[in-house]
């Protein structure tokens, strides 16, 4: 028998908890290699490329999950931000639009990916990565960075656009790790695909994935 698909579910499982903790880690750790800041006190990392990731991989609702589990332990004082940062600290200062954009862009990520449970497609994945892992995190980011540094916020929003070239960067490089993930493992995504339903969606027929 076929189970529905993981988007029906009310609820998560163990499965699901194990997951989004898996890609918390993964965000924490691509902060290792540190960062820079250009301006304003808001480092350049590859920490949103965890967080497109999580997104894609994951789904709205256990990408964000996963997203919430980071900042959780960041609240708490665990230096998991890029360059060891940890604390509430970093939630009054002028990064802290970005971070509840992360948050909101992993589920925007998620929905736009798997838009009517359909197998993830280049396209449909850049766009979400584009939309979700960049603009959203920029609308967040950008005016409460304004607020804290008391910038005019078209003065803020042409500084950010010293990050726009890495930004791209992480969307190729997350796009081709959830394409050969479809390709090669597909019960990463622990989903069952709807059918296609228009031009460049592939999966035929539904394809079971639950783990």
């Amino acid at each position: 028998m076929t189970r529905s698909p993981r988007t029906s579910r009310a609820a998560f499982d163990a499965t699901d908890l194990a997951r989004a903790a898996v890609f918390a880690a993964l965000i924490a750790v691509l902060g290792l290699p540190g960062s820079f800041t250009l301006f304003g006190g808001v480092p350049i990392t590859a920490q949103t490329l965890g967080v497109m990731l999580a997104g894609a991989v994951l789904g709205p609702a256990v990408g964000a999950a996963s997203v919430g589990t980071l900042l959780a332990l960041v609240a708490v004082g665990l230096p998991l931000l890029a360059g060891g940062r940890g604390g509430l600290a970093v939630f009054a200062g002028p990064t802290a639009g970005y971070l509840v954009g992360w948050l909101v862009g992993a589920v925007v990520v998620g929905l736009i990916v798997h838009l009517g449970g359909r197998r993830p497609v280049w396209w449909r994945t850049a766009a979400g990565l584009l939309i979700g892992g960049v603009l959203v995190i920029y609308a967040f980011g950008i005016p409460v960075q304004s607020a804290v540094l008391r910038l005019p916020i078209e003065q803020a929003a042409l500084a950010n656009l010293a990050f726009v070239p890495g930004d791209l960067v992480k969307v190729v490089v997350a796009t081709l790790v959830v394409g050969a993930l479809v390709r090669g493992y597909p019960r990463a995504f622990r989903r069952t695909w709807a059918p296609r339903t228009r031009v460049g969606d592939d999966a035929p027929t539904p394809i079971h994935t639950s783990a």
